[in-house]
């Protein structure tokens, strides 16, 4: 298939990319590289650099590159940020994905695979979450992604616009090629990484008085490939009708302490930690049920121990001490 990939310069886009080209499809990267980078874009990939709120160029690209479907991956992502800048999430979440879907119904291309969240949840009744959970937000970041896949049920209603939406929460790990370069980085395994290698100080755990084994927030951690081989196989099955998906590490998830005790294990480094304020809208546990998604998709992760996550992303970050090096 012709692929489009939004957000294809970015950490989950870039290995997306790289399992679609392995499986010999024809990708596009659809990126304005304010988060991405140039060098992350999988070669054999064409790109495009050009913004989602582009309506034209999204129009040209569609039809220039006769691209059968879309995998959505441009959105803001930080918490903590959307709390505090909800224009910002819904300009970008919401408006710039109505843009996306209206070119993609003028072009004639009406199957989609949406990378959504578990935040879309908010602070669950019950772990794991499963589909059948409802969904309540507590930041503007779960708030904005449940609002693009209402329009997408709408969309699929009106015009039978086909998608998947997969819901997941923390993506980790790299592969040889790809891995995670943010800046200012957010997340927790390359922040204790950075720890490691003495160009951080130290890892800030916001809050350590939830309500869980040790007092920090408990969440999934899915390896990279996995999450990509995810989306590789809802793509295969947009022809069978809309779906919901989650997909989670299974069993209990992983606290805050559990990851940086497996980082000091990878890495043979002590990693320094001091104790801050909760983060506004983080729920205590996220842990999301992939059995739907097994058994209907026949979804297997091969990298689901902590210790193989953290090791590839060891690995890259010591082939790669600069990132991308942009």
């Amino acid at each position: 298939m012709r692929i489009l990939v939004t957000g294809g310069a970015g950490y989950i886009g870039s290995v997306v990319t790289e399992e679609l080209l392995n499986d010999g499809h024809q990708v596009v990267v659809y990126d304005n590289l304010v988060k991405g980078h140039r060098a992350a874009v999988v070669p054999g990939a064409q790109f495009v650099h050009a913004d989602l709120a582009d309506g034209e160029s999204l129009r040209n690209t569609l039809k220039q590159e006769k691209v059968e479907a879309v995998i959505h991956m441009a959105a803001y992502s930080l918490v903590g940020e959307s709390s505090v800048n909800p224009a910002k999430y819904y300009q970008n979440n919401v408006v710039t994905g109505l843009v996306l879907l209206d070119a993609m119904l003028d072009s004639g291309v009406k199957k989609l695979v949406f990378s959504s969240t578990a935040a879309t949840y908010g602070e669950p009744r019950q772990q794991p979450i499963d589909e059948s959970a409802p969904t309540s937000p507590t930041n503007p970041y779960g708030e904005t992604k449940l609002a693009f896949e209402r329009a997408l049920n709408w969309y699929d209603s009106a015009h039978g616009f086909r998608f998947a939406s997969l819901r997941y929460f923390n993506a980790a790990g790299a592969t040889i090629k790809c891995g995670e370069d943010h800046d200012p980085e957010s997340h927790l395994i390359p922040i204790a990484l950075q720890v490691a290698r003495g160009t951080r100080e130290s890892v800030e755990i916001f809050g350590d008085d939830y309500p869980t084994p040790d007092g920090t927030c408990v969440r999934d951690y899915i390896h990279v490939v996995d999450l990509a081989r995810a989306h590789i196989l809802a793509l295969g099955e947009l022809g069978e009708g809309s779906q919901i998906f989650n997909l989670g590490c299974g069993g209990d998830g992983y606290s805050v302490r559990q990851v940086i005790d497996t980082v000091q294990e990878v890495t043979g480094k002590n990693i320094l930690t001091r104790i801050g304020a909760r983060r506004a809208g983080d729920p205590s546990t996220l842990i999301a049920s992939s059995e739907k998604i097994k058994a209907k998709l026949g979804w297997q992760p091969k990298y689901q121990d902590l210790r193989l996550i953290v090791e590839s992303a060891w690995k890259w970050t010591l082939a790669h001490p600069d990132g991308y090096g942009e």
